[in-house]
């Protein structure tokens, strides 16, 4: 299945599941109650990110100050990304992954499970089956222009 079909899924899914759990829980509470809910929990979820992404901002300058590649930085500041995207966005179910993704040992576990073992299993040594193929041989250079007064004659 294409990226494009598993997009095409997600976007016509959690739209209905988030129809769903809202109209539950405004069968249950009221609907201002559940209106009110779903706003606090974008507030209160807006002000984490902007914290948390501070924070990953300042660990990020902190590294390149080092010398150091930021990457785990950089990722868990995609992470928190996507978060504040999915806690703006209305419903319960998208508010309760973004708040997932806003704990710092979820999301480390996260990245490193989902990412960078992916990557490092993608990655092969030459010498091993599969690997890239090299293929030795000498060349030699054959320049329309000479090189020097001797090749002029």
């Amino acid at each position: 299945m294409s990226a494009f079909h598993w997009f095409f899924l997600l976007f016509l899914i959690v739209p209905l599941a988030e129809i769903y759990v809202l109209l539950e829980v405004g069968s249950v509470l009221g609907a201002l109650p559940t209106v009110a809910a779903v706003v606090l929990t974008a507030l209160i979820g807006a002000a984490l990110v902007r914290a948390q992404g501070f924070s990953t901002l300042m660990r990020i300058r902190a590294s390149l100050d080092a010398g150091d590649i930021p990457a785990m930085a950089l990722l868990e500041g995609a992470f928190l990304l996507v978060a504040g995207a999915l806690l703006l966005t209305p419903g319960f179910l998208t508010d309760t992954i973004g708040f997932i993704f806003l704990s710092p040992p979820i999301r480390r576990a996260l990245i490193e499970h989902f990412l960078i073992e992916k990557l490092a299993a993608t990655q092969r040594h030459p010498d091993e089956p599969g690997g890239p193929r090299v293929i030795e041989g000498d060349f030699r250079r054959k320049d329309k222009t000479p090189r020097n007064n001797n090749e002029l004659r």
